[in-house]
Parts: C-alpha cells; structure tokens; sequence
C-alpha cells in the first residue's frame, strides 16, 4: 500500500474565537496547493483514493488536483494518530488492510505523528511542512510489515516553482 500524506498549503490566521474548519488559503497557500496538485497529477497512480479532511484549508488544498475526493470527519484538526490508523484499516502487527494507494490531506501534528510512528522514528512526530507531501510505502518482508520512504515533495522545490519562491 501506498500512503501519500499532504498537508494543506499556508491557510489564514483564525480571527480571535473564529472556526478553525473554516480558515481559508492565503494566495501563498492557494500557489503551494496549485504547484503540489500538479506535481501529483505526474505522479499519482490511477485509482488512488483521496480522503480528505472537512477544513475549507484542505478542501482548498485537493481542489487543484481535479480528482474525486471523500471528506473524513476522522481527519479533522485534533484527531489522534491511532483515529486515521483505523480509518485507514491499519494495524501494528499486520500493516494496512487496504489495497492501493491512498492519498491523505490532513493536518499537523497527526500527519508527522503517523510519519513517526510508520517509520519507527524514536521521536513522537516528525515536522511536515505546509503544502509538503511524504510518500511512503508499506510492503511485507520476511513476513513483516515494513514502511519505507520513497520520496518527500514541497511545493518550493516543484520546477515551476523556482520562479516565484518566496
């Protein structure tokens, strides 16, 4: 299985006692989600599922990529690492139930949490840039499951990004 993890671009500052869900992307955030969407597209299997937090800032985030997606009330803010394992079917002893690759766009800090905790970090999470996506695969050796990583992405070292960094 193929776990793609995205963390939504660069969102608004919550006014003082405002919805969080409702943040919107800064125009920094909405070029990040463009230059990742395409980046993606190059990249992602066909059939991939995407399963998407219900904040506007990831909505705002997947909409570039033109691909179906199912928003998850699991995936929200102040969800828990052991939350998104069982959405996605995962388990420590036999590795992931599900077949094929999915596409998750989330948040901090359950993102770098389950990036630790797949790849048997000794830190309790790991640092995922705004925008940034990991990609990580899980396979069976000698009878294991064992998640390796195959590539991190950010949205300023995207070849049409060099242009405009900022």
């Amino acid at each position: 299985m193929d776990l793609i993890l995205w963390r939504h671009a660069e969102a608004e500052v919550a006014p003082e006692g405002g919805d969080d869900l409702s943040r919107s992307l800064t125009k920094k955030g909405e070029r990040q989600a463009m230059r990742m969407a395409a980046w993606l597209d190059r990249h992602l299997p066909e059939g991939t599922r995407v399963l998407v937090s219900p904040s506007r800032r990831t909505q705002q985030t997947v909409a570039p990529l033109g691909r179906k997606f199912k928003l998850r009330d699991e995936l929200v803010p102040e969800t828990s690492v052991e939350d998104v394992l069982h959405l996605l079917k995962w388990h420590p002893e036999t590795g992931p139930q599900l077949k094929g690759p999915v596409l998750l766009v989330g948040h901090q800090p359950y993102l770098g949490e389950l990036v630790a905790k797949l790849l048997g970090m000794q830190e309790h999470t790991c640092p995922v840039r705004k925008g940034g996506v990991w990609w990580l695969r899980t396979r069976l050796r000698d009878g294991q499951p064992q998640t390796v990583l195959l590539t991190v992405a950010c949205p300023e070292l995207t070849s049409s990004s060099w242009d405009d960094r900022s």
